[in-house]
């Protein structure tokens, strides 16, 4: 049975939570055994992925980024998504990307679902991309 991670950033409670609930959701749906980690924020992500990718087959990365008045959304956006990426190229580890970069709140309640929208839940979609990479190892073609 696969172990995943899920690494919850909850600044965002409200947000964050209904993502929760739509990965966990699958990831049962599907017989995955599921441990949570929660930190703070999306910056946090990274070394929690790093201190237990050892423990674990997979991670999924969940929290939300909205615009502001300064450069600190591009800046924490940009170094926790080339570390995310870096650390599943490094230990060929699946880790998928639930986090939300919105430049509103209403466009983050749109991703994760509180809001309607034709967008996918962000935590959703990101366990479902976790799930296909697992299950499809190389084939003989």
């Amino acid at each position: 049975m696969k172990k995943i991670l899920i690494i919850n950033a909850n600044y965002y409670k409200k947000v964050t939570t209904k993502l929760l609930t739509s990965t966990v959701k699958i990831l049962k749906k599907r017989g995955i055994r599921i441990n949570l980690a929660v930190v703070p924020g999306v910056f946090e992500i990274p070394i929690t992925i790093r201190k237990n990718i050892k423990k674990f087959d997979a991670f999924i990365a969940i929290g939300c980024v909205i615009k502001g008045d300064t450069p600190h959304f591009d800046l924490i956006c940009k170094s926790s998504f080339y570390s995310i990426s870096m650390l599943s190229i490094i230990y060929n580890k699946p880790i998928g990307n639930g986090i939300i970069t919105a430049l509103n709140k209403k466009q983050a309640l749109q991703r994760c679902g509180i809001i309607k929208s034709k967008k996918k839940n962000k935590g959703l979609e990101a366990a479902l991309a976790v799930l296909s990479v697992l299950k499809n190892g190389n084939k003989k073609i």
